[in-house]
């Protein structure tokens, strides 16, 4: 055996070894291991009903949500501008024509019932010292609940685009510079809510992934236990949306960078072999 493959197959074995005894416990340190998404939400109970009465949900909504909740799509202005409802609130509360499609029937009955059990945040709204924005509807029942839900789901559109999905379910906290998105509520007050000013989500997918932002999304208490940001309770098709108006936003070379990927990796080969056959023609010529 040659000089040369006995020198390859060194850099081979220790580069291997260093590889399979620290990249497998520097990337279990880095990205831990956590229960993939969840978008039953499964430890959310007595959360059903058949209930379908978009009118009686239409009067409800009337009733008890539209102090708070704008329906554009209904042409139902919130009452409360966008600067005054974050001072109140710490934050602007959702115009609702998306909330079908952003949030299951099971999910929105939870969230209405318990926003703080719901979302995740028991930890930060105690009830006494700091309480959640929104109260608990759960005196209103299931079917109530249910039957605005219906009512919202008859202005739910054809079609959402991805942009559309993320700025229903994120652009009242984060911004999108890359895509010329301001979040609604002013820093001042997302800041006094929250406790700091939500990120830029700009280039979120470069540092974070999909697969981190999948199950962060999803539960954010998986990766980063305390976190004030809400368990959002997206649907699975909303939440796709969502991560891909954030890939798009920060990685828009994506497609042309890994086709270009490809292209030069088969480039290397070809190379390789051609500098090979040079190589052992010239040694053939020098013994």
């Amino acid at each position: 055996m040659s000089t040369d493959w006995k020198a390859l197959i060194a850099v081979v074995v220790v580069v291997a070894a260093i590889y399979i005894g620290v990249e497998p416990y520097a990337h279990s340190q880095m990205h831990p291991a956590v229960p993939p998404a969840d978008f039953e939400f499964k430890d959310l109970k007595d959360n059903k009903s058949p209930s379908e009465n978009a009118k009686n949900g239409k009067e409800l909504f009337a009733n008890n949500c539209y102090a708070c909740h704008g329906v554009a799509s209904d042409s139902l202005p919130p009452i409360m501008d966008d600067e005054t409802a974050a001072s109140a609130y710490g934050v602007v509360p959702p115009d609702l024509s998306d909330a079908t499609f952003l949030y299951s029937k099971e999910f929105f009955i939870s969230f209405v019932k318990n926003p703080t059990e719901a979302s995740k945040l028991a930890h930060k709204f105690d009830g006494k010292e700091k309480v959640f924005p929104m109260p608990n509807y759960d005196w209103l029942g299931n079917d109530a609940i249910a039957d605005i839900y219906a009512y919202l789901k008859t202005l739910e559109p054809k079609e959402v685009s991805n942009r559309q999905a993320f700025v229903s379910a994120c652009a009242r906290c984060h911004d999108v510079r890359y895509s010329s998105i301001t979040s609604l509520t002013p820093d001042k007050d997302i800041e006094e809510y929250m406790g700091t000013v939500p990120p830029d989500l700009s280039t979120m997918i470069l540092s974070r992934g999909g697969k981190y932002l999948a199950e962060f999304i999803n539960d954010p208490q998986k990766h980063l236990d305390g976190t004030a940001m809400p368990r959002v309770g997206l649907s699975e098709k909303a939440q796709e949306k969502v991560i891909a108006f954030i890939e798009k936003a920060g990685d828009p070379k994506k497609e042309e960078r890994e086709t270009l990927g490809i292209r030069f990796i088969a480039f290397a080969l070809i190379l390789s072999v051609v500098a090979w056959v040079w190589k052992l023609k010239i040694w053939r010529e020098v013994h």
